[in-house]
């Protein structure tokens, strides 16, 4: 058990730096714009790859630049792309974010080729030597739910990063062993608003009532995370001088997963996940 399985979204980032988003009919002046790789699942699949896993990704991309592009980046970074679908066709995925002066940012995602992954079609070299499955919800449910499955029969783990938010159907959930949210996916699946680590806690509580083992992130203030018939208690952020928030998320999620197949214990996993995260807040961002 000694790779990474990461399922889920390619997307050709277009980024763009402005002093603040624009509201409704607003025209703002940019000050920056840059590409890059992208997309939730190949972010994830890419930091963990990055902290020195073998990781092989389940995917798909379009006939066109960006998915070469796509793919490019991938191979660079050590990541195992023969199960990518080449669709012929089909655009690939793409998004377009905006960054302010504050470092948050705001995006638009076209999913394109993303929505016609088959998992039916994996084949069972793919789950050789896997440990962990890693999914999110930016492919579309049935994706999910088939290949957790799977990985279920096989033995493998699956832990599953719920961004963005939507309903997990019980047939998925009773497959997950772990499960990553933000404050606002947490208040979307539990219904409790979380706005600081006391929230957090209680959030994480309440999704360990479904899940083994469950993480809420909490931004600025840090994390809560709680497994099923214990306390949930929290990790303090590193504070940091913030650059850009985008990505940070992913880059948790791909460094947790490598500490986790490494053998450490969640709550050592999350603390090496937070100071990657840290680290990558504090990074400026490509231009």
């Amino acid at each position: 058990m000694n790779k990474i399985i990461v399922a889920g979204s390619l997307h050709y980032d277009i980024m763009l730096a402005a002093h603040h988003r624009p509201e409704k009919g607003e025209t703002v002046m940019g000050s920056g714009c840059s590409y890059k790789f992208g997309g939730k699942g190949g972010n994830q699949a890419v930091a963990a790859a990055r902290a020195g896993v073998p990781v092989s990704f389940i995917g798909a991309v379009g006939d066109d630049a960006q998915g070469e592009f796509l793919l490019a980046a991938l191979r660079e970074a050590g990541v195992d792309s023969t199960s990518v679908a080449i669709l012929a066709g089909q655009p690939s995925g793409m998004s377009v974010a905006i960054s302010d002066a504050e470092g948050d940012y705001g995006a638009v995602v076209v999913s394109n080729a993303n929505l016609h992954i088959d998992a039916a079609a994996v084949g069972e070299e793919v789950w050789r030597d896997a440990g962990l499955l890693v999914l999110q919800n930016e492919v579309p449910p049935r994706v999910n739910l088939q290949l957790a499955q799977q990985a279920k029969q096989r033995g493998i783990a699956v832990c599953i990063n719920a961004a963005p938010a939507r309903d997990i159907e019980p047939e998925l959930a009773e497959c997950v062993q772990l499960l990553i949210v933000n404050a606002v996916e947490a208040r979307d699946m539990c219904q409790i608003a979380v706005n600081d680590l006391a929230s957090a806690c209680e959030a994480a509580q309440a999704l360990a009532q479904r899940f083994p083992q469950v993480i809420v992130t909490a931004g600025e203030h840090g994390l809560a995370l709680c497994e099923q018939g214990s306390n949930a208690f929290s990790i303090a952020a590193i504070p940091v001088k913030l650059v850009s928030t985008h990505g940070a998320g992913d880059c948790f999620v791909g460094v947790l997963s490598q500490s986790l197949l490494a053998g450490c214990r969640l709550v050592e996993a999350a603390n090496n996940a937070n100071q990657a995260a840290a680290a990558h807040v504090s990074r400026p961002l490509p231009v």
